[in-house]
């Protein structure tokens, strides 16, 4: 039993990373191919919605693993290849959109939220602090505490 654990530990952690790529796609020049690969972890799957086209298994991002290997081979630099892809796509492809007022949303949202929450804490706080956390007794049900434990002490001797 220790032998099987010990086999399936090993072969989780040295387990490669799995790739969508297929050989059939994979260049035969390994330069361009490292850039393809490059490129693809920065292009997001418009299927898979959060999954690098390197890693999707989708029909539409082996297309566009396809069509980035294309544009390598004609001679496009990783830049041309990224805007050509966006021209096609729009910014929602990459997987890092840019800071453009259409996407100010998607980058600040988050820091606003945090500020709100953040805000939000501080408020409930302040007022948990200012709370008084017991109330004064007014003077008559003091006086029928007293009486109450009066009548406890009277009951328990007798």
């Amino acid at each position: 039993m220790r032998r099987f654990l010990v086999y399936v530990t090993l072969g989780v952690f040295l387990a490669a990373p799995v790739h969508a790529v297929e050989p059939d796609e994979i260049l035969a020049d390994r330069v361009l191919e490292d850039r393809a690969r490059d490129i693809s972890k920065g292009l997001r799957c418009v299927v898979c919605q959060n999954q690098d086209i390197d890693s999707s298994n989708a029909g539409v991002a082996r297309d566009l693993r396809l069509l980035v290997r294309e544009r390598l081979v004609a001679g496009d630099t990783d830049e041309e290849v990224v805007a050509y892809v966006r021209a096609r796509y729009g910014d929602y492809v990459l997987l890092s959109p840019p800071l453009t007022p259409a996407t100010y949303a998607l980058w600040f949202a988050p820091v606003v939220l945090a500020g709100l929450s953040l805000f939000a804490f501080v408020m409930v706080t302040r007022r948990r602090r200012n709370t008084p956390l017991e109330k004064a007794l007014t003077p008559v049900e003091e006086e029928q505490i007293a009486a109450y434990l009066n009548s406890k002490d009277q009951g328990a001797g007798g």
